[in-house]
């Protein structure tokens, strides 16, 4: 019961954070906050009901996303929309909006995986109505976003925990279970 009102918490102030500036008619604050909200509502949600698996998935989902998105941006240059640099592709904002609330969904349901998503989608629109990304931009941070939060993220499960490791020479997933 903690764990949903936990998560219900942070979604709601994630998504109320997010709708303010787009009554002002500010694209860019609604991405910003958006985005800002989506990965406290990821780390905080899991902090709180400390499922500290579940901050390290976090961690590794939007780790993962953001340096994936920065080396292809460095790796396919496209100029933005708005002329503002030539870093457009995969959008930022939304692949780590997606990871977030893909990481969300995997953790802890669709029930609170669909608010999440709804508030990354409004990042995503947020992107390409303030002229910063294209709408392909948008589609390939939101598919970058989602894919690597479905790859290290699991339900939770208080009687299974998943531990990723890794060292210079490999890495592996140590499980721990209770009987």
């Amino acid at each position: 019961m903690a764990r949903s009102k936990t998560l219900t918490c942070a979604l709601a102030l994630s998504t109320a954070l997010a709708a303010q500036p787009a009554l002002a008619g500010g694209w860019k604050t609604v991405a910003d906050v958006g985005r800002a909200g989506l990965v406290a509502a990821a780390f905080g949600g899991a902090a709180v009901q400390e499922d500290w698996n579940g901050v390290l998935q976090a961690g590794y989902s939007v780790g993962l996303t953001a340096g994936a998105t920065y080396g292809l941006k460095e790796l396919f240059p496209e100029e933005r929309p708005n002329g503002e640099g030539d870093d457009s592709f995969p959008s930022g904002h939304t692949s780590i909006s997606f990871a977030s609330a893909a990481f969300i969904h995997q953790r802890y349901g669709w029930q609170y995986g669909l608010p999440a998503y709804a508030v990354a989608a409004t990042v995503g629109v947020a992107r390409v109505e303030s002229d910063h990304h294209h709408w392909y931009d948008v589609v390939a941070g939101a598919a970058l976003g989602t894919a690597t939060a479905f790859l290290f993220s699991t339900k939770m499960d208080e009687n299974v925990q998943l531990f990723p490791w890794g060292d210079s020479n490999g890495g592996g997933l140590a499980m721990n279970v209770k009987f």
